[in-house]
């Protein structure tokens, strides 16, 4: 999702599937694995989902391109595709704050931005 190029649909479709309890968590999990990521029966456990219905949220996932899949040996490794995550986050907060930076601030500070 490139930023010059992302189009609302895309948004949408990234947002729809991260609208689902079971693949939010599968998401997070990936990307806490980060660039090691984790194979399905792992990613599993670690939830503990049934491995069919990992894989209808998997498939959801990739599909929206938020993870990709990588053979490894007998296995398939997914990974949390960081760069999308990230064009996603930068579309949805380009234009917050009135155009200045969207620094995170102390909860002691009363400002906003």
């Amino acid at each position: 999702m490139n930023l010059v190029k992302t189009s609302e649909i895309e948004v949408v479709e990234a947002l729809a599937a991260l609208a689902q309890a079971q693949r939010l968590r599968a998401f997070r999990a990936l990307v806490v694995a980060g660039a090691e990521g984790l194979t399905p029966s792992a990613l599993a456990a670690l939830l503990q989902i049934a491995p069919s219905a990992l894989s209808f949220h998997l498939k959801a996932l990739s599909h929206a391109g938020l993870v990709s899949a990588q053979a490894s040996g007998r296995n398939l490794i997914y990974r949390a595709e960081f760069a999308r995550m990230n064009d996603l986050l930068t579309y949805l907060t380009q234009d917050c704050c009135q155009g200045q930076s969207c620094a995170v601030v102390p909860e002691t500070s009363t400002n906003c931005c």
